[in-house]
């Protein structure tokens, strides 16, 4: 496969205003997008966004590209990652765009690219786009530009679809919920999606400015959440990303419940019910304690490289359903095609109620292992990771681990990071190893 020039491993994501993140590539991407997407049928493409203020600017940027190459723009406004997926399907658009950066802060965003099956775009096409835009930008002729036109009821028809994934002989009445949206993409769902279902809801980060994205709150900034659950005595909390495709949880004693954990509740509910139909797919990151509580049960457990598209891909080769990351993101394949926060917790509450079971419940059978992650910024073309000092720090930690710990050092898909996870039974001892080994890292920067 050709080295792709622009997207990584989720679109394409940056600092607004410089590298690939300016208003010129964006309007020359919707056109090179356009010129590949065009020679299928539909001739209508779907933009949706999260809540940052740059969201705008890409929007307009590449509608302007998309209609210079004939196509249709049906605009959504804020809207999250997975409910962009869903209606490029039921619109039968050729192809869903999201402008969002996800956990990351305000001042960077991003562009991603759905299929029209609402799935992520295949490499091939990437790279199709890709070979477009070294081209010069030619528009069509007047008559054949493209028009736009806003969904108004975008966000009505998304509610009524998570909504449909929960059984319609339950309801949440009698649950007490914290749902954090991050100031993201799904302040204007998520609430309504539970309170809709029955729950009492009580939202947080449900008042986006532009600014304020991500900003100590979601599923990537626990503290919020944790303590308003303890502060209203709330039976759970679900914390989403700004744009919507991750989920975190916490249970009525303010503990977070991280995607391992919702792994592992998902797929023992489906194994009880019957429907379970093979395995569950991890990532490299994936906590111990999730593998031998699956063993445990006679489940199959892979793990696959860090990224929901190499999740998909190892589910797809196995004919499996389920899978996910420890950060959030949850993969059911019998309820969407990408990761989707509020149907994953549609889906943990769902067990609850079948169970008759507390969050805390539903997980006590799994024990996790402690489990360190330092991420250390670099900057420049060199790789630390080449580092004879990190390589021999790595080699020391995982002898002294043994079998009962890992070690995993990798470069971040999506900011200048290199990750460093260590894993063991001893949590000091942990701790200080994955400190050790970043201080090479670090070093060798």
């Amino acid at each position: 496969m050709k080295q792709r020039k622009f997207f990584g491993t989720d679109g394409i994501r940056g600092k607004v205003g410089a590298g690939k993140m300016t208003p010129e590539l964006a309007l020359k991407l919707g056109w090179a997008a356009g010129r590949v997407l065009s020679r299928n049928g539909t001739q209508k493409v779907i933009i949706g966004k999260d809540t940052r203020i740059s969201g705008y600017l890409f929007e307009s940027a590449l509608e302007a590209g998309l209609s210079a190459a004939g196509l249709n723009v049906l605009l959504l406004g804020p809207m999250p990652t997975p409910a962009v997926a869903y209606l490029t399907r039921t619109f039968r658009a050729e192809a869903g765009v999201v402008i969002s950066a996800s956990h990351n802060p305000y001042y960077d965003n991003g562009i991603k690219f759905f299929s029209t099956d609402g799935s992520k775009l295949d490499d091939a096409i990437e790279l199709e786009i890709e070979a477009e835009l070294e081209k010069p930008l030619v528009c069509v002729e007047s008559h054949l530009l493209g028009k736009a036109r806003r969904i108004d009821d975008a966000a009505g028809r998304y509610i009524e679809y998570c909504k449909g994934n929960f059984p319609a002989d339950q309801t949440l009445k009698g649950l007490k919920i914290v749902v954090d949206c991050a100031h993201g993409a799904t302040y204007h769902i998520a609430p309504n999606v539970f309170r809709e279902l029955g729950a009492d809801v009580i939202a947080i980060g449900d008042k986006p400015d532009g600014l304020n994205i991500n900003d100590k709150v979601g599923a990537t900034a626990m503290a919020k959440i944790c303590e308003t659950v303890l502060v209203e005595k709330a039976d759970l909390g679900i914390a989403l990303d700004g744009d919507g495709d991750r989920i975190m949880m916490v249970n009525r004693h303010g503990a977070v419940v991280d995607g391992d954990q919702i792994l592992y509740i998902l797929a023992v509910d489906a194994q009880k019910r019957g429907i379970l139909n093979g395995g569950v797919v991890g990532t490299v990151m994936s906590n111990l304690g999730l593998d031998l509580a699956l063993q445990a049960l006679d489940i199959p457990f892979v793990r696959s490289k860090v990224g929901d598209r190499y999740v998909m891909e190892m589910l797809k080769k196995n004919k499996w359903r389920i899978g996910g990351e420890n950060s959030g993101h949850i993969l059911n394949l019998d309820h969407g095609t990408t990761g989707d926060g509020i149907i994953a917790g549609i889906l943990v509450l769902a067990a609850m109620r079948r169970q008759n079971a507390s969050l805390e419940q539903l997980t006590e059978s799994m024990k996790m292992l402690p489990q360190v992650l330092v991420n250390v910024r670099f900057e420049g073309s060199s790789n630390p990771l080449d580092s004879e000092a990190v390589k021999l720090a790595k080699a020391d930690v995982e002898q002294q681990l043994g079998a009962r710990g890992r070690v995993l050092l990798r470069k971040s898909g999506t900011e200048p990071l290199i990750r460093v996870m260590v894993e063991g039974d001893d949590h000091p001892q942990v701790l200080a190893h994955a400190n050790r080994i970043a201080d090479a890292v670090k070093a060798a920067c």
